[in-house]
């Protein structure tokens, strides 16, 4: 018997996407199937260029051919992907953005620009398109964490005469900070309104084109800019970075229930915990918990929330975000593989939110 694409896509209809929890076939995933003999071809498309079940799916197509079509059939399994959007339709900002990620943290000091960084740069190295506002107008760090202090950002002219700012870019990176705009050795006095209305306008007059990702590095605590965000942006969900110590842990707590108060209701994403534990290079296998053990577990697990990752206490970490190389450029580091495998969980639930919740809508706070 001739093998049809009939036969291709029932046969795909039993693998399931496993976060999704249902088939490639009924979630539009299969498309271009081709068939010419014993020769198979498809290609799947995947929610993110980071997902980490990548292969997995791909085996389970092969052997899903194999089990119910022809064992003998040549299968070619082309992977690419297609980020999708939680974003309602109506949203008149930043339209090219699919997803908005939030970094929060409730206290400072914990790496959150370091995690924020290292982030952004593995979801690019990935294949998607990325994007990162550095809302920490009074403490802005994301210029030295891209070795980017001495940049001045460009001008273009829109449409409707409308000037908008380019972002900065770097490592594939599109970048806006406060930092472009005044001398690294100058303090930002500013009351709470203007801070907000700097970062109304790193949203609506920066010229961010198509993003698959828009990372906001947000200052400690819950202020105006945090308020100001979910009112400007409907925010696809947010990333609480803590370390393990309790009065990391108490303030984290604060930040991702500011997320869940029901008139702002942002989904979290989940925990990353940062210097989770210390591993000299001279003996890397061991572990010291230096700064408390199992915090960012609790906190999740109090919450219903995934750990996205376990950040290691590094001197490289340190040393590479001092120079404006962050770590995850180096492929040969382990610090680096953390990084890509946080993007890769930071994805999975980018997906997961967007096919189970309702779409993003934009904040409205009362007075």
């Amino acid at each position: 018997m001739a093998i049809t694409k009939e036969d291709i896509l029932k046969a795909l209809s039993y693998v399931e996407e496993p976060d999704l929890g249902k088939d490639l076939v009924t979630l539009n995933m299969v498309e271009d199937v081709q068939v010419d003999g014993k020769n198979v071809s498809f290609t799947v498309i995947l929610t993110t260029p980071a997902c980490p079940l990548k292969d997995m799916i791909r085996n389970a197509c092969i052997r899903a051919i194999h089990t119910m079509v022809d064992k003998d059939a040549e299968v070619t399994v082309n992977m690419t992907s297609r980020v999708t959007s939680g974003r309602a339709g109506n949203s008149e900002v930043l339209t090219g953005v699919k997803n908005i990620i939030a970094v929060a943290s409730g206290k400072g000091g914990v790496g959150k620009s370091t995690v924020t960084s290292n982030l952004a740069i593995a979801l690019a190295q990935s294949g998607a398109k990325v994007g990162l506002i550095d809302a920490d107008i009074f403490g802005p760090s994301i210029p030295t964490m891209f070795g980017t202090e001495t940049v001045r950002p460009s001008m273009v002219q829109g449409d409707h005469g409308k000037n908008y700012i380019v972002p900065v870019e770097k490592y594939g990176i599109k970048l806006m900070s406060i930092g472009f705009l005044t001398p690294p050795d100058q303090a930002v006095v500013w009351r709470g309104p203007m801070a907000s209305s700097a970062l109304k306008q790193f949203i609506t007059d920066v010229e961010w084109g198509e993003l698959d990702y828009l990372l906001i590095d947000l200052p400690p605590g819950t202020s105006d800019i945090h308020l100001t965000m979910v009112q400007v942006l409907p925010v696809t969900g947010a990333v609480i970075v803590t370390t393990p110590q309790k009065v990391a842990i108490a303030d984290a707590m604060k930040g991702l229930q500011m997320f869940r108060q029901p008139q702002i209701n942002v989904p979290v994403l989940g925990v990353v915990e940062n210097m989770a534990y210390f591993t000299p290079a001279e003996l890397p296998e061991n572990k010291y918990f230096i700064f408390g053990k199992e915090g960012g577990q609790n906190l999740a697990q109090k919450f219903d929330v995934p750990v996205l990752g376990q950040v290691p206490l590094v001197q490289s970490i340190r040393e590479s975000g001092d120079e404006g190389t962050p770590i995850t450029l180096q492929n040969d580091s382990p610090a680096s593989g953390v990084f890509k495998e946080l993007a890769q969980a930071v994805a999975q639930q980018v997906s997961v939110r967007n096919a189970t919740l309702a779409k993003t809508q934009i904040v409205e706070i009362k007075p």
